[in-house]
């Protein structure tokens, strides 16, 4: 089992910058962050490998968030700047077993509980 804790969430106005992290209870593989709006589906944002060689970014967060990871901290990050309002939902880490990285929900075993982000206009 793997426990995830997520911190750095808030309210930001538009075109400001969050930094989320995710704390591990122990060493992961892929991790990735998702994210949901209320009424709406969860939504792979960004994902990395095991290493942090490879990552995978939605197409609307793209140029605007960077997902990092410190393996000797077991915490991944999620920088996230030029926010916008439609940004605003909750963000949730998750781990897979699995070196392959994916933004697909279905994919992942453990998931945090999540952190709230809203960007007001």
């Amino acid at each position: 089992q793997v426990q995830l804790v997520e911190s750095g969430g808030g309210s930001v106005q538009a075109g400001g910058s969050l930094r989320l992290s995710c704390a591990a209870s122990r060493s992961t593989y892929s991790m990735a962050w998702f994210r949901q709006a209320p009424g709406k589906e969860r939504e792979g944002v960004a994902s990395i490998s095991t290493g942090g060689g490879s990552t995978y970014y939605a197409d609307s967060v793209k140029g605007r968030f960077t997902i990092s990871r410190d393996n000797a901290k077991n915490t991944l990050y999620l920088q996230m700047n030029s926010l916008k309002p439609e940004d605003t939902a909750m963000y949730y880490c998750a781990a897979r077993g699995s070196s392959w990285a994916t933004l697909n929900p279905y994919d992942y075993n453990y998931w945090g509980q999540g952190t709230q982000v809203t960007v007001s206009s």
